[in-house]
């Protein structure tokens, strides 16, 4: 695939060179990738970088919340039954064993519900009220949903019941009837972050609900393993609270004494004393905790981390694990399919998105799947299955094209939808598959451009391999205390170059996927620097051709560290990797990069 490379613009060029002899004559590369993540300051640096508990806001400035504790703390005093109800993703799962625990700690019998993804849907159902009536509970709290359950809440006021809703998702314009509604995003919510998730603003409830009690405060922050793991899977906004908190739920998982987390990391073969960054999760503990609720049921997961026992605790993470193993499988296969019909229809007709159903492909799979079609051919996807009389879909797009607005356009056709600007669900019925392809197509190609269709990679400064150094130098020190990484704060891309490929490069792994090669200045000997290029195995031509005439490269890549046989050193990761350009915008000396 074909890639711009985009340089990030700063809202003041100047800033970098005021804020470099504040902190010490950093490089400027990592100077320039401070101020696109709004620190401007030394003020700033200090806060970016010695962030710490004492940050955090008060939960009880969020609106609703002192009702909403005290409600708890009622509940907890008289020993009343309560319904923890979540969602069956990851955010939602971790919320509501987090909230589970801490009410069984308080002697409170507590249960919780899960919905079925394909018996119930998305969020507060029917059937989870009656379950509450039927458990004798008059307090439901529900997590990382509830937002939009205007219909739910005024059933729940029907039996009797108090609801809580936590959640982090978007308003309408009214909110549910329910006894507290907590939403940062509230538009009369004072709170000064919006975008804690679910299982954030759950943790939230807790605190106040401990300030209200007047009990420790502290106990709450024993559930920051479960809280970091929401927030890395749910893929939240890596800033403000959100990255003082995960920053706090990577050092509580590394030594959680959480029995079911412990052996779901074994399961899966991770050490949890290693885990250093947001991806230890996204790649490990998430999705095996999201394959509960996609091919079987989420409850598991729930289960799993509520268990005491070992042995028990053990079965349950071996069965996760299987769960993960078979999801993967279906993933590949149905992966193969979906290719195959993409490259039919982009065959036949002139396709400005995607539109492929099958109806035995798996529900809890499909919104995966329309990512990874997304990655390969880089046009809006929408991935459609059959469920019960009714078909269903998940839909992602490409960078600038919001597809929750292009559905609206199909909205005759649809039975339901809803979503926001990158990702989107919805129902229809099977005979509008045909129109919904061409509606949606339709829809996207008013709002694309050639621009569009070609992906960016946002290059945050120029750096030289000189700089960057080895592992035990200040710009690695540095460039790690930028973490957690996540949205808002990616992990910093630099561009380098020229460079000449310093060793005979090779392709490594399955199907020679990947890309292996050690770069050095063009006009020197050292030093010189490993890069893997994950899935590029086809830039090996190019690699070769550079050998062969001695033309320099010059790549975009992140800098990352390698640990072999106990040695620690400097690794580039490759994002993209061209012929050097003398001409090209992005090369310049740091300082003046700096500047740009």
């Amino acid at each position: 695939m074909t890639y711009r490379w985009m340089l990030r613009t700063l809202d003041d060029p100047g800033v970098v060179a005021q804020l470099q002899p504040r902190l010490n004559d950093l490089p400027a590369a990592l100077t320039r990738a401070l101020a696109l993540r709004d620190v401007d300051s030394f003020e700033a640096a200090r806060d970016f970088f010695r962030a710490s508990r004492s940050d955090l806001h008060d939960p009880l400035d969020m609106a609703d919340m002192p009702r909403a504790a005290e409600r708890v703390a009622a509940a907890i005093a008289d020993g009343e039954t309560v319904l923890v109800y979540g969602d069956y993703d990851v955010d939602g799962t971790t919320a509501t064993a987090m909230c589970t625990h801490f009410l069984h700690q308080q002697d409170v019998p507590a249960s919780f519900f899960i919905p079925d993804r394909y018996e119930d849907g998305y969020g507060l159902c029917k059937r989870g009220i009656d379950a509450a009536v039927e458990r004798g509970a008059s307090l439901i709290i529900a997590l990382d949903c509830g937002i939009t359950a205007h219909a739910e809440a005024d059933y729940a006021r029907e039996q009797g019941l108090d609801l809580i809703i936590c959640d982090h998702h978007t308003p309408k314009d009214t909110l549910p009837n329910a006894y507290a509604v907590l939403d940062p995003k509230r538009d009369d919510c004072a709170y000064p972050f919006t975008e804690l998730s679910g299982a954030g603003v759950g943790f939230k409830l807790l605190q106040a609900t401990q300030q209200v009690r007047g009990a420790a405060e502290d106990r709450v922050f024993d559930y920051l393993d479960l809280l970091g793991i929401s927030i890395a899977s749910d893929i939240v906004p890596m800033y403000g609270e959100n990255r003082i908190l995960m920053q706090e739920g990577l050092a509580a998982l590394r030594s959680t004494k959480r029995v079911g987390l412990r052996a779901l990391a074994k399961a899966a073969d991770l050490d949890l004393a290693s885990v250093k960054t947001t991806g230890n999760i996204v790649f490990t503990i998430g999705p095996r905790i999201n394959a509960a609720g996609r091919m079987a049921h989420a409850h598991k997961a729930v289960a799993l981390m509520l268990e005491g026992d070992p042995a028990t605790a053990r079965e349950q993470a071996e069965e996760l694990e299987q769960l993960n193993k078979e999801r993967r499988a279906l993933d590949e296969r149905i992966r193969k399919e979906a290719t195959e019909q993409a490259e039919r229809q982009i065959t036949a007709r002139t396709a400005h998105a995607l539109v492929l159903y099958d109806p035995d492909w798996h529900l809890g799979v499909i919104g995966i799947v329309a990512s990874r079609i997304v990655e390969q051919f880089y046009k809006p996807t929408i991935m459609l299955t059959r469920n019960g009389d009714a078909v269903k879909g998940s839909a992602r797009s490409i960078s600038g094209v919001n597809i929750y607005r292009a559905l609206t356009d199909c909205e005759d056709v649809l039975t339901q939808f809803g979503g926001h600007d990158y990702a989107a669900g919805m129902s229809l019925p099977e005979a509008n598959v045909s129109k919904l392809r061409d509606r949606f197509n339709e829809a996207i190609a008013e709002r694309i451009t050639p621009e569009l269709l070609t992906p960016t990679i946002k290059v945050d400064a120029h750096v030289d391999l000189e700089t960057i150094g080895t592992a035990d130098d200040r710009f690695w020190a540095v460039l790690q205390q930028f973490g957690p990484f996540g949205p808002s704060n990616p992990r910093p891309v630099f561009h380098l170059g020229p460079c000449r490929v310093a060793q005979s490069p090779r392709t490594v792994g399955r199907d020679d996927a990947h890309l292996k090669f050690t770069v050095a200045p063009a006009d020197a000997d050292t030093p010189q620097v490993d890069v893997i290029g994950f899935g590029q195995g086809d830039k090996l031509d190019l690699l070769r051709e550079s050998r062969r005439s001695g033309t320099p490269i010059e790549l975009v890549a992140k800098v990352d560290e390698n640990t072999w046989r106990g040695q620690t050193s400097i690794q580039l990761k490759l994002s993209d990797v061209r012929l050097y350009d003398s001409d090209s915008s992005l090369r310049a000396a740091p300082a003046q990069a700096a500047a740009q």
